[in-house]
C-alpha cells in the first residue's frame, strides 16, 4: 500500500527565479503540491507598474530558464484594480480561498499583499495548518523602501503573527532564524529551509565554460585576476564601494567585472574615470541568467557590498562556480556560507579600507583564491534544493493534519 501524501498549497506572488526546489517537491513521496501564483511573468500590467515604481524590479526576460515546468501550478486571477507587485493592494486573488480549503497545509511566502492575507484568513477559518515563510534578518527597511515608521508596528505585529496565527515559520538562513527567534518565536516553531538556487544547473554551465573564450570576449588577459560584482546598480547594493576599494587596492594585473545596470550606472562610469581605472573595469550590463555561471567561473572572487540584503543569492551562484566571496556584514548568506579565510571573508559594510585590504590580500594571491574556491564549492554542496525540501517536509510533518482527498485539478 502506497504512503499517503500531504497536500501542500504554496501561495506565491510570482514564479521564483530558481524552481529547482519545487520540482523536487513534486517528486517527493510524502508531498502532493500545488503552487498558486498571484501573477505571471507575461502580465504586462504588473510588469509596467513594477518597472515604473520600483528600480529593483528585474524583468523576467533576464531569467531565460524554464520557470513553470516540472511541477503543478495554477494561476489565480488577480482582481486588483491597480495590479502591482509594489503595493499591498496590487494583488487581490480571491480564488485562493477555495484552494486553501482543499489542502492539508498552506504555505504562504510572506504577508505583503492582500492576497496573502486572504490565504492566511482562509487557512485559519478552515482550521488548516499554516506555514509562513520569511527571509527577514532585521526590522529596518532598505533605503528608499517603506519607512522607519513601520518598525514599531512590526515589533508588535510580527511576534503575534508568528506565534498566534502561523503554526510554524520557515526561514531561509541562520541570520533570519536568529532574527525571528529574537521576536520571541520559540525555536521549536522555526524551521530553516535554506535559500537555494539550482546547484546542478549552474554547476553544469560552469563546468562547460571556456574561461579563455569568456575572458577574450571581455578583453581581459587570461593570466589576470578578476573580481566580479553582480547586482542592480542601486544605492542599497553600494556598487560604488567595490569600485573605490578596487582602485585603492591597486593590485597589478587585476580587473573588475561589474554585472548589472540601474540608476547609478552613469555615476559608476564617472567614478571609474575619476579614479583612473576605467581601463581595468568591464561593465557588462544586465546579463541573462543562463550566462551568469560562465562569468562567475571565469572570475576569481565575488565582491558583494550591500547594506541591506536579507539573503543574497549571488553568493550561492559564485560558490557553486568555484570562486570564494567577499561580502559585507549585512548580507544574510554570509552567516551560513562564508567561513572566514576558508570560503571567503566578511567586512563591515561601508568600510572601504577593510574591503581594499581584502582585495590586496586576495587579488595578489591567486593560489589562495583557487584553494578557497574549492572549499566554497564543497560548502555549497550541502546548501542545496534537496536540503531545502527535506527541511520543508519536516515542517509539514510537524504541523499538518491527516491527509484526505487529492486536489481537484
Amino acid at each position: 500500500m502506497s504512503e499517503r501524501k500531504y497536500r501542500l498549497l504554496l501561495v506565491s506572488s510570482q514564479p521564483i527565479q530558481n524552481p529547482a526546489s519545487l520540482r523536487l517537491m513534486a517528486k517527493h513521496p510524502k508531498l502532493e503540491i500545488l503552487v498558486a501564483y498571484c501573477s505571471l511573468p507575461n502580465d504586462s500590467k504588473i510588469q509596467a507598474s513594477s518597472l515604473k515604481q520600483n528600480p529593483e524590479y528585474l524583468t523576467k526576460v533576464l531569467f531565460d530558464i524554464p520557470l513553470l515546468e516540472g511541477y503543478p501550478w495554477s494561476y489565480v486571477p488577480n482582481r486588483s484594480p491597480v495590479p502591482s507587485l509594489n503595493k499591498t493592494f496590487g494583488l487581490i486573488n480571491p480564488g485562493l480561498i477555495k484552494l486553501v480549503q482543499k489542502c492539508d497545509v498552506c504555505l504562504v511566502y510572506g504577508y505583503a499583499y492582500i492576497s496573502f492575507w486572504l490565504a492566511i484568513a482562509a487557512a485559519k477559518i478552515a482550521r488548516k495548518p499554516l506555514l509562513l515563510s520569511t527571509d527577514a534578518t532585521y526590522l529596518d527597511p532598505p533605503d528608499g523602501i517603506g519607512g522607519n515608521w513601520k518598525i514599531p508596528i512590526k515589533k508588535k505585529a510580527l511576534p503575534y503573527l508568528y506565534n498566534h496565527i502561523a503554526d510554524a515559520v520557515l526561514v531561509l538562513s541562520s541570520a533570519s532564524k536568529t532574527f525571528t527567534h529574537s521576536l520571541g518565536v520559540p525555536e521549536s516553531r522555526i524551521f530553516l529551509t535554506p535559500y537555494v538556487v539550482d546547484n546542478d544547473y549552474i554547476a553544469e554551465i560552469a563546468k562547460q565554460t571556456s574561461r579563455q573564450q569568456v575572458r577574450a570576449e571581455l578583453d581581459i588577459p587570461e593570466d589576470a585576476v578578476i573580481a566580479v560584482f553582480c547586482a542592480k546598480f542601486i544605492p542599497r547594493k553600494r556598487p560604488q564601494d567595490v569600485i573605490e576599494a578596487f582602485a585603492k587596492a591597486n593590485v597589478p594585473n587585476t580587473y573588475l567585472v561589474m554585472i548589472g545596470d540601474g540608476p547609478l550606472k552613469a555615476d559608476l562610469t564617472s567614478q571609474a574615470q575619476h579614479l583612473g581605472i576605467e581601463s581595468k573595469i568591464r561593465f557588462t550590463g544586465l546579463v541573462q541568467y543562463s550566462r551568469l555561471p560562465s562569468l562567475y567561473a571565469s572570475s576569481n572572487v565575488l565582491a558583494f557590498s550591500s547594506e541591506y540584503e536579507p539573503y543574497g543569492l549571488p553568493v550561492n551562484e559564485a560558490m557553486i562556480c568555484g570562486i570564494p566571496v567577499v561580502v559585507s556584514d549585512r548580507i544574510g548568506a554570509g552567516y551560513d556560507l562564508v567561513e572566514e579565510g576558508v570560503t571567503g571573508f566578511t567586512y563591515p559594510c561601508g568600510n572601504i579600507d577593510a574591503l581594499a585590504t581584502l582585495f590586496q590580500t586576495l587579488l595578489g594571491n591567486p593560489k589562495q583564491l583557487q584553494i578557497m574556491g574549492k572549499a566554497a564549492r564543497e560548502r555549497i554542496r550541502t546548501w542545496s534544493p534537496q536540503q531545502h525540501v527535506e527541511s520543508l517536509v519536516k515542517a509539514v510533518e510537524a504541523v499538518v493534519v491527516p491527509p484526505s482527498l487529492p486536489f481537484n485539478r
